[in-house]
């Protein structure tokens, strides 16, 4: 583990096999460089959520990119999301621009320019793939937060991903259709995306909560832009806190009570959420609000 300005950078389990099996080969060159990409290509979503004011607090290193935790999770702008999400695989952009041009320069050898560039695209590309916690992914929740409630996007994001990780470990197999051999490298990555949004669709209710508890603070900015508030209207015999399903990532809300075709109330969203997270005491935690 290596810490720096109160980052904690760590090799995920999966990286440390890559590495053995490396080591076993002889093959440290290519370690060495598939290192410093994935280094630069998580650096570059540091530098970006730092840049917007971020915390950042860990980050994992995989064999195609990385993980970084931030305490601002789900909590801010979509544009900022964008921002952070796309500046990894920009990193591997410039930089295997920046190996044709070296290799076109004669300044270093054609075979392993090649392979530097093929191997950035391939980080760039895989990691544009609509599955958390891949960059694509996250740009897929990001835009679609935007057109669906939050609560739903994690939901249906979660699935979608959960998806096309089991694609990867069919792909894996595809090969012996035909007489090839198993892909080992995709059907590890595979399982590993499988256990990763499979826990990460039983977490939702957690992710949705955090959200919900930063919402105050954006709420403020919302006043400050002097932005329209967004209606919701339900039925009275309804909990108020199925509105919290219904909130958008975007704006601000109104809850709008109805009575025999009439507005009872009008609750602002902030009431509404305070008045559900008072509930969730120690031993009052129901979570079934944000199931």
């Amino acid at each position: 583990m290596i810490k720096w300005r109160g980052i904690e950078f760590r090799l995920h389990p999966l990286f440390v096999l890559v590495m053995l099996a490396s080591v076993a080969t002889g093959r440290f060159l290519e370690l060495a460089v598939l290192f410093t990409i994935v280094l630069l290509h998580e650096l570059g979503h540091v530098a970006a959520a730092m840049g917007f004011g971020w915390t950042v607090t860990e980050v994992k290193l995989l064999p195609f990119g990385g993980v970084a935790e931030v305490e601002e999770a789900g909590a801010m702008p979509v544009r900022e999301e964008v921002w952070v999400a796309i500046a990894g695989p920009l990193q591997n952009v410039w930089m295997a621009v920046a190996g044709w041009g070296m290799w076109q320069a004669g300044w270093i050898d054609g075979g392993w320019a090649e392979e530097f560039v093929r191997a950035n695209l391939l980080i760039c590309c895989f990691n544009l793939l609509p599955i958390l916690p891949l960059d694509g992914g996250k740009l897929f929740q990001a835009w679609l937060s935007l057109f669906v409630p939050y609560h739903r996007t994690l939901v249906w994001c979660a699935r979608i991903s959960l998806a096309f990780s089991a694609l990867l470990v069919l792909a894996a197999f595809a090969p012996l259709l035909f007489g090839g051999l198993l892909q080992l490298n995709l059907l590890a990555i595979g399982l590993f995306l499988c256990f990763s949004n499979w826990s990460h669709m039983r977490n939702v209710p957690f992710v949705f909560l955090r959200f919900l508890m930063h919402r105050a603070r954006r709420s403020e900015r919302h006043f400050d832009a002097g932005a329209l508030a967004r209606p919701i209207v339900i039925a009275e015999t309804r909990p108020v806190s199925a509105a919290l399903r219904l909130f958008m990532k975007e704006g601000y809300h109104l809850v709008y009570i109805m009575k025999q075709g009439r507005v009872a109330k009008v609750v602002p969203e902030g009431i509404v959420i305070d008045g559900i997270l008072s509930r969730l005491t120690p031993g009052n935690a129901d979570f079934r609000y944000f199931m």
